[in-house]
């Protein structure tokens, strides 16, 4: 389950990094809508792996619930990172608090989740804009 679970998230982390390398470095909002897509898109594309990186790892024991913990933390950092880059290029706010971006990876994460468990919405795609939204929303704005 674990080798399953890693090999589903650096399928992930891939289709991300591609995304932002892809994106244009001077707006900090595209570069972060690129990201979203990417994580839903290689979700929509490999729903199998989308069961086991976010519904079966779950209960899968006290080793995967460790290195779940450690992926989602591995997330949150990137996310910080990208927000301390944008902020000192002065694109972006830097987030208020240390805990913003895991807050945003585990909602992120539970609001894909239900979309697995549930078929809701129907399209993970249609995450995108309320993803888009809960980022977007912790960011104050860029210091002139």
């Amino acid at each position: 389950m674990v080798a399953l679970f890693d090999l589903g998230t650096r399928m992930v982390q891939d289709a991300m990094a591609a995304a932002a390398r892809n994106a244009p470095t001077g707006d900090a909002r595209e570069r972060l809508k690129a990201g979203t897509r990417a994580f839903l898109s290689a979700l929509a594309d490999h729903p199998e792996f989308a069961q086991t990186l976010l519904v079966e790892i779950i209960g899968a024991g006290p080793r995967a619930a460790q290195r779940r913990d450690q992926i989602l933390q591995a997330f949150a950092d990137v996310v910080d990172a990208e927000n301390a880059s944008a902020a000192r290029r002065g694109l972006i706010g830097r987030f208020v608090s240390p805990h913003d971006p895991f807050a945003i990876v585990g909602a992120i994460t539970e609001l894909v989740s239900r979309q697995v468990r549930l078929g809701v919405p129907e399209d993970v795609l249609d995450l995108a804009p309320v993803i888009d939204r809960l980022i977007l929303g912790l960011l104050p704005p860029a210091e002139s």
